[in-house]
């Protein structure tokens, strides 16, 4: 194994720690967080970040493939299908009256008093 091979199984490996480590944090939040809102962008950067890294990492580990060409197609469509889907679905239920999860006892509003 040469040290370029050595380099580019390394940041594989990284790419796809590193989406395993978003996907496990996501649906931690998805189980955790208290509201549509909270739980949609979990998802959505569980999604995004996660499924980008592992697709990006196994291109790296495919070498020049045709394969690598569909992994990296399809790492763009989840780059871009994920966050919009995301942001569609926040708008309709926010437009359908849902109100986003506020700490009991806490004042909205921006600004200092």
């Amino acid at each position: 194994m040469s040290t370029l091979d050595a380099i580019l199984n390394t940041v594989a490996a990284l790419l796809c720690i590193v989406g395993a480590f978003f996907f496990f944090v996501g649906t931690v939040g998805v189980l955790r967080l208290p509201d549509f809102y909270s739980r949609t962008h979990a998802a959505t950067k569980c999604d995004t970040v996660g499924a980008g890294s592992v697709l990006l990492g196994l291109a790296l580990l495919q070498g020049f493939d045709p394969a690598t060409l569909k992994l990296l197609l399809l790492a763009v469509l989840v780059l871009i299908s994920s966050p919009t889907a995301g942001h569609a679905l926040a708008r309709a239920v926010f437009r359908g009256g849902l109100e986003p999860w506020t700490r009991p006892g806490h004042r909205t509003g921006g600004g200092v008093s």
